[in-house]
């Protein structure tokens, strides 16, 4: 193995528990049937309920699942979450573990979105599910006791792929303004795994160039790497990154991301956003779930001081 001797040592018993295979045609359904290593939340004072709203015209309605701190008083900041999965795997449930605890935490509200996943719904009809979810947010705030100065969007991998895209979305429709995007190692680029000087270290272990060439054919429709891809498909293709709101990424060093991460947070430093970038060694995609890792800590540290600062009550 290539970079095994750059992996962190407190991450090697990860890599024994996740045994995701290389996702393809031949078994992406196998794939997405399989649980998650995810824990189950203890009794931690979280209000949970699960809506089905109006989905983009002309489709099926999106469900929402919405967590609020019990007793909480007055307008809640809001985490608009996109989970992960590669575009193709991956559900709001399966991922609610890894967020909800920012609920108790930070003392705001969490709406992850159920999207289609591609192949079956190919772009635009995930990201445009994402849209119809934080409309519904915006457009209920006052009912639901949401604070619309301080709603941000949140997602890992493919979510923040898809969160990085709602973003530009939301930007060029004009209809809502977004506080934040967080984004944890997002997949946000079409071209990673087809160029002719590849990196040597990266995408390794668990999302390896294989699964994230099926993962954006799938969502796209056609090969990656070809001409006229949509930015709110592929946000690194967006011509102008001008107007986003304040930024945050992460990614580990050795995650076949960590370039188009790079890369895109200094496309957004340039274009004047308010961007904060961090890059951990020796971590690989979906290193946080070994959470008493020294690395996830910091991260999880990282996460809560950037979550706090974006979600201040506006004065």
């Amino acid at each position: 193995m290539k970079s095994r001797h750059l992996v962190d040592p407190e991450l090697e018993a990860l890599l024994k528990i996740i045994t995701l295979p290389p996702v393809g045609e031949h078994n992406y359904l196998e794939v997405r049937a399989m649980e998650m290593p995810f824990p189950e939340p203890g009794d931690d004072g979280v209000i949970h309920e699960v809506k089905a709203v109006p989905g983009p015209a002309g489709a099926p309605d999106i469900e929402l699942r919405i967590m609020k701190p019990a007793g909480a008083n007055g307008p809640l900041p809001v985490i608009y979450h996109v989970h992960g999965g590669g575009y193709v795997l991956g559900s709001a449930k399966d991922y609610e573990p890894l967020n909800r605890h920012l609920v108790p935490t930070l003392q705001c509200a969490l709406v992850t979105v159920e999207y289609r996943l591609a192949p079956e719904s190919p772009h635009p009809g995930p990201v445009e599910d994402c849209y119809a979810g934080l409309k519904w947010v915006f457009e209920n705030a006052e009912k639901e006791g949401f604070d619309t100065s301080r709603i941000g969007v949140k997602g890992e991998s493919a979510g923040g792929g898809l969160a990085a895209a709602l973003a530009l979305l939301a930007r060029d429709r004009g209809e809502y303004k977004l506080a934040f995007q967080h984004l944890i190692y997002p997949m946000l680029d079409d071209r990673t795994g087809t160029s002719s000087d590849p990196h040597n270290y990266v995408g390794e272990f668990i999302w390896p160039v294989e699964g994230n060439r099926f993962g954006w054919a799938s969502l796209l429709g056609k090969a990656p790497g070809s001409d006229d891809v949509s930015p709110y498909a592929s946000p690194a293709r967006a011509a102008d990154l001008g107007g986003l709101p304040p930024s945050f990424i992460y990614a580990g060093a050795l995650d076949l991301f960590l370039e188009e991460d790079i890369e895109y947070a200094r496309r957004l430093i340039r274009a004047g956003v308010p961007t904060e970038l961090h890059i951990y060694p020796g971590a690989f995609h979906g290193f946080e779930v070994a959470a008493e890792s020294h690395v996830a800590q910091q991260a999880y540290r990282d996460t809560i001081a950037a979550l706090t600062r974006f979600m201040a009550p506006r004065g």
